[in-house]
């Protein structure tokens, strides 16, 4: 089996992702039943053995009943009012080659900007459980995303925004040939 390749954000990820566990007084058994993840996944992730995908990390952070935005802020650097580009947090899905970088200063509770590169081909699911406690846009700034949203399908090409609805299963998509980059904000319910 090959060793993923492990960079600081993802050891301060694993050590976030198991603080959230342990500050629930979850076990590994409690947290895989109530996010559908297996516990030895769970287990591997936590001790920095494998490396999660988006879609994985947006379960367990369903779980948690925390935006994943939020589980990303807490392991970026120190609170700050100024997000430079140079030092913004930014993490590779190894799943899909999905990039997601985190736009807003480290520490704000209020309002999250996440942009993401989307690979053409790629894919990525999340629960509807993972949209319940935020209220969240979708702004494309470069290629199209076409975003299912429960039985919904919407295509949104550069400059297009959409609010998302009620909580449902999602999934962002390209499938085009092109790279797609959009911006996710996300706010408190």
């Amino acid at each position: 089996m090959k060793t993923p390749i492990v960079t600081d954000l993802d050891r301060r990820l694993a050590s976030r992702l198991a603080a959230e566990r342990e500050a629930r007084g979850w076990s590994v058994a409690e947290l895989a039943a109530r996010s559908g993840v297996s516990r030895a996944m769970i287990a591997r992730v936590e001790r920095g053995a494998a490396r999660p995908t988006a879609a994985l990390l947006g379960r367990l952070s369903a779980a948690f009943g925390l935006p994943l935005s939020r589980i990303f802020a807490l392991v970026e650097d120190a609170p700050s009012r100024l997000s430079r580009a140079a030092g913004q947090a930014v993490w590779t899905d190894p799943g899909t080659g999905y990039v997601r970088r985190s736009v807003s200063p480290a520490g704000d509770t209020r309002l999250h900007l996440t942009q993401v590169d989307l690979p053409p081909g790629a894919q990525v699911r999340y629960p509807a459980d993972a949209y319940a406690f935020i209220h969240q846009q979708v702004w494309v700034l470069r290629g199209t995303l076409t975003f299912r949203e429960g039985r919904e399908t919407v295509t949104l090409h550069a400059g297009d925004c959409l609010q998302l609805g009620p909580p449902a299963r999602c999934a962002f998509e390209n499938r085009t040939a092109r790279p797609c980059r959009y911006v996710v904000a996300v706010t408190p319910r």
